[in-house]
């Protein structure tokens, strides 16, 4: 799969492992080829490439704007949680209201509610013209970290 070429102008990707010291963005997020270029509990900002995630139509899959909205929810949720705790996924919606052809797609993840046991974010996906493809609310559940959690390494 080739990707687009990123301009001089656009911000460059997040290094997510020097972020949390122990952990990357996941098998499933390397291979959409999602990029994350903020990352903050209250706001997150990543990108994926239309190329390889559509489906037989040549729109974006529906499913791949999921993809890149839970990790979007789901990274910030565990910047909030902190080193001690974890967050996982407890409920995701999406309303899909347009497609993309080519190009990329932006998620910004908008923290609705940052607790200490529940963490609701806001997933706004558009285009590269700024059109609104898919509005997505995530529900993330703080819990404690197991102790010798192992996670994936890069």
């Amino acid at each position: 799969m080739t990707q687009p070429e990123i301009s001089a102008e656009e911000p460059l990707p997040v290094d997510v492992m020097a972020v949390f010291g122990y952990r990357g963005i996941g098998a499933l997020a390397e291979r959409m080829g999602i990029e994350f270029l903020e990352l903050s509990p209250e706001r997150s900002v990543a990108r994926m490439p239309v190329e390889g995630n559509t489906q037989p139509l040549g729109l974006v899959h529906g499913g791949a704007y999921v993809v890149l909205a839970e990790s979007l929810g789901s990274t910030a949720a565990n910047l909030h949680a902190g080193p001690t705790k974890i967050a996982v996924g407890i409920e995701i919606n999406a309303s899909h209201s347009g497609s993309a052809t080519e190009g990329w797609v932006t998620g910004v993840c908008t923290a609705i509610s940052l607790g200490r046991t529940l963490v609701t974010h806001e997933i706004a996906i558009s285009d590269e013209n700024g059109r609104r493809l898919s509005t997505v609310r995530m529900t993330n559940f703080i819990k404690n970290r197991p102790e010798g959690q192992v996670f994936e390494s890069q």
